[in-house]
C-alpha cells in the first residue's frame, strides 16, 4: 500500500495559492511523489450553475460540503490503488474553509444534517497551509490584481477580515502553519514548498519548536478569542527499547469527538527533532495502549491553540498547576524570531529542559 498524506492549501483572497498548486505538482512529483489534486468545490459549483444566491446559504454549504466529502474520499481510495509507494492528495481548500462563509448557527446545522462534526473535519487532513493574503503584508500587490481582475471583488480591508476567519476556522489543526507575505511572491511561494517539504520529510520530518514556562493564562478571555480553539489531550507514552527514542499514543479532540494517533520522536538537538506520526483507528489506539509504559502517568492537558502574527502558538495547561502552563512555539527554523501576545506572560524559556518535557511530566510533576 502506498504511504497517502493528504493536505489542504488555503489562504485569503490573492494568497497565492494558483500558483503554489502548480509549484507544489512540479517539486513533490520531481521527489518521486504521485500528486493528485482535489479541486475547489465552491468554483466548481459556481461555475457549473448551482449559485449559492438561489437558495439559503445553509444548504448550499450543506450541498457544497456533502460533495467535498465525496470527491476527497473518492481520490484517498484511489490513491490507494496505485503503484507509487509515495501519493500526496492536495486539497485546493479543506473541509473548515466553509466555516468562513457561515454563522455559528448555519455550521451547527450543517453538521447535524450531515452528521459530523468539527474535530472530524478538520483533523482528518494530515497538515494545513494557509498562505495570507496580499492585502496583509503587500497591499499594493493586492490593489494591482483587484484591478486587473473583475472576479476579485473584496475590498483589501474585507480581504483581510476574510483572511482572519480562514485561519480562526483552522485553528486547532495540530498542523496548521501560515505562510506572510514576508518577502517577495517568489520568497513566499518558496517557503511554502519548504514547508510542505519539511513536514513530508524530505529528507526527514523534523520538529522545530521552542518552549515556554508561562503564568497561567485568562482562560475565559482565551476561549472567548475567534482565533483560538480548545483540545483536550490524553497522552500515553510506550515502551521504548532506545533511550533517544519517544512513543507514544494521544487522544485529541473534544465535546466528545476525538482522533486518535501514535507519535514517534528521535531527539537530534535541544530543538530539533525528527517526528512520524500516523493515525490510527480507536480500535488500533486502544490496542497499543496494551503496551503503555506502566511507570508513566498520563498526561491529560487542554490545549489552547492559538494563531497570532502569523504565527502557530500552543499554550498547555495541566490539572496539577494553577499557577503556570507551557507555551510551545513551532518554528519554520532555528532562528525565526517570535512574536509574543501581550497576555502571554513568559517566566523562562525551558527549551530543551528535560524537567518541562512531557514525558517528564508524565513522571514527576515539576516545582518551578
Amino acid at each position: 500500500m502506498p504511504k497517502i498524506t493528504k493536505i489542504v492549501i488555503t489562504g485569503g483572497p490573492c494568497g497565492g495559492k494558483s500558483t503554489a498548486l502548480s509549484r507544489i505538482e512540479k517539486h513533490f512529483s520531481g521527489l518521486g511523489y504521485h500528486v493528485m489534486f482535489v479541486n475547489e468545490t465552491a468554483t466548481e459549483m459556481i461555475t457549473g450553475g448551482a449559485v449559492p444566491w438561489m437558495g439559503t446559504n445553509s444548504n448550499f454549504q450543506t450541498a457544497l460540503l456533502s460533495i467535498q466529502r465525496h470527491k476527497e474520499r473518492t481520490y484517498t481510495q484511489w490513491a490507494g490503488h496505485l503503484d507509487n509507494d509515495k501519493v500526496l492528495v492536495v486539497c485546493d481548500r479543506g473541509a473548515l474553509d466553509n466555516k468562513a462563509y457561515m454563522t455559528e448557527t448555519d455550521f451547527s446545522d450543517v453538521m447535524s444534517v450531515l452528521q459530523t462534526n468539527e474535530i472530524e473535519l478538520r483533523d482528518h487532513y494530515d497538515a494545513v497551509f494557509h498562505l495570507v493574503t496580499a492585502a496583509n503584508g503587500a497591499e499594493e500587490v493586492y490593489i494591482k490584481n483587484k484591478k486587473s481582475n473583475p472576479a476579485r471583488t473584496e475590498t483589501p480591508e474585507k480581504a483581510r477580515e476574510l483572511d482572519d476567519k480562514l485561519i480562526a476556522a483552522w485553528t486547532g489543526h495540530p498542523h496548521l502553519r501560515v505562510i506572510d507575505n514576508s518577502g517577495d511572491f517568489k520568497t513566499k511561494i518558496g517557503r511554502l514548498i519548504s514547508e510542505i517539504a519539511g513536514f513530508l520529510g524530505a529528507p526527514e520530518p523534523f520538529e522545530i519548536e521552542r518552549k515556554f514556562l508561562i503564568q497561567y493564562p485568562d482562560i475565559v478571555a482565551l476561549e472567548q478569542m475567534s482565533n483560538c480553539s480548545k483540545v483536550e489531550i490524553i497522552q500515553t507514552y510506550l515502551h521504548s527499547n532506545q533511550p533517544d527514542v519517544e512513543i507514544r499514543v494521544r487522544q485529541r479532540g473534544k465535546d466528545k469527538n476525538y482522533v486518535f494517533t501514535e507519535t514517534i520522536k528521535r531527539r537530534i538537538s535541544d530543538t530539533k527533532r525528527i517526528e512520524t506520526e500516523r493515525r490510527l483507528t480507536q480500535t488500533e489506539y486502544l490496542t497499543l495502549l496494551m503496551d503503555a509504559d506502566t511507570a508513566l502517568n498520563q498526561i491529560r492537558k487542554t490545549r489552547y491553540c492559538l494563531s497570532y502574527a502569523n504565527q502557530y502558538l500552543e499554550v498547555d495547561t495541566f490539572p496539577f498547576w494553577d499557577k503556570y502552563a507551557i507555551l510551545e512555539v513551532e518554528l519554520s527554523h532555528e532562528d525565526q524570531e517570535i512574536i509574543f501576545p501581550e497576555f502571554i506572560h513568559r517566566i523562562q524559556e525551558v527549551t530543551g529542559d528535560f524537567r518541562y518535557m512531557n514525558r517528564a511530566l508524565a513522571e514527576n510533576i515539576p516545582n518551578p
